[in-house]
């Protein structure tokens, strides 16, 4: 073997030695540790039974008790109108004012069919006695005289007539003044001065001032489990400490086609000067509701087609989706009569993003 024959195997030998231990390093090298799973941060609550009875919290307004529509009973263009809203207007006193000119024509009219119905009376009446006596006198058949009187009866029912014309043109003529017939405060105004109003166009609306209603709008669920002649203590929403205790007296029949909702009137019992109409109250309810657990409406999920929330394991903090039985529920929450117990941890919120063992970190949301 030649010298440079020798230096080559040489180096052979060594770039294959320097590559085995260079694999003999990179196969000793420690693996690098995988990152641990990000925990997903959920609201939870510690779930307790409930008596069967449930608080109900209302907005609404105060209202009149009785609210009236005042209108012309005549059409005509309104030349004043005396009174507006918030004003105190009595009863007898005059509101509004139409254009007389047209009904006063009317009467003038009227007026005048009368005195010619009366004329012609009194003549058929004095032809009437004249040819009395000459049938006295057997001057005329009384074939003739039946005919004449027939003429004087006549006329008298025409005066009756022109007399029952003048009556109506003299009742349309104080029609053209607007009198209210109660006392009470005006809330809204329908026509202004110089507008042509139709007979019946509410002009002035008024509150009377015989009582006060609180008006609630109230979901369909709630309007079924609310008990016969509840009580329902009622409180300024800027002051609570100003209530009264209120008795529903009128539950409307059909829902509202926009919300859904159904209008409730409240009496106010001896309703204080501060709660004037158009104020603004809180209604407060207790309603009989199945026995169960109550939890927020946002807990519910669903999972195989049933209703189910997750319950946190307070021990590795896992989730499981549980299926539950919802006896009531509302707006905000709902009350789960099967499927929990007491003390389990429910998710609150963020439950639309979990999976059955998942790990979280359980942020308490009841406290």
């Amino acid at each position: 073997m030649s010298l440079i024959d020798a230096k080559f195997t040489h180096a052979v030998r060594n770039t294959i030695a320097l590559s085995a231990a260079l694999t003999l390093l990179v196969a000793c090298k420690p693996a690098e540790e995988a990152p641990p799973p990000e925990l997903r941060s959920v609201k939870v609550m510690q779930v307790g039974g409930q008596d069967g009875t449930d608080l109900t919290v209302l907005s609404g307004t105060v209202h009149a008790k009785d609210q009236i529509n005042l209108a012309f009973r005549v059409d005509g263009r309104m030349v004043s109108r005396s009174v507006n809203v918030g004003d105190l207007v009595k009863a007898g006193q005059e509101v509004a004012v139409l254009n007389p000119d047209t009904e006063q024509n009317g009467v003038i009219a009227a007026e005048a069919n009368l005195e010619g119905a009366r004329a012609l009376l009194i003549e058929a009446r004095a032809n009437e006695n004249r040819n009395r006596y000459l049938l006295s006198q057997n001057f005329i058949s009384q074939a003739a005289f039946d005919r004449i009187v027939q003429q004087a009866n006549s006329a008298q029912a025409q005066v009756n007539a022109a007399q029952a014309n003048l009556n109506i043109s003299r009742t349309r003529l104080g029609y053209t003044r607007l009198i209210s017939d109660a006392t009470g405060v005006v809330t809204a105004v329908g026509a202004e001065p110089g507008e042509v109003v139709q007979g019946g166009r509410m002009v002035v609306e008024l509150a009377l001032q015989d009582g006060r209603d609180a008006i609630f709008n109230i979901p369909s669920q709630l309007k079924d489990t609310v008990p016969n002649d509840p009580k329902i203590s009622i409180s300024l929403s800027k002051d609570p400490s100003v209530s009264v205790e209120g008795r529903v007296r009128e539950v409307a029949p059909r829902a509202d086609p926009v919300t859904g909702s159904f209008r409730i009137r409240v009496a106010l019992i001896d309703p204080p000067p501060a709660m004037r109409l158009g104020t603004t109250v809180t209604g407060r309810i207790k309603i009989d509701t199945p026995e169960g657990f109550n939890v927020p409406s946002t807990a519910l999920t669903r999972g195989d087609g049933a209703a189910a929330v997750w319950v946190v394991d307070s021990k590795t903090n896992q989730v499981a989706l549980r299926k539950v039985e919802v006896a009531h529920s509302n707006l905000s929450s709902v009350v789960i009569s099967k499927g929990l117990a007491a003390g389990d941890l429910v998710v609150t919120a963020g439950v639309q993003a979990l999976r059955a063992g998942q790990k979280v970190n359980p942020l308490r949301g009841d406290k």
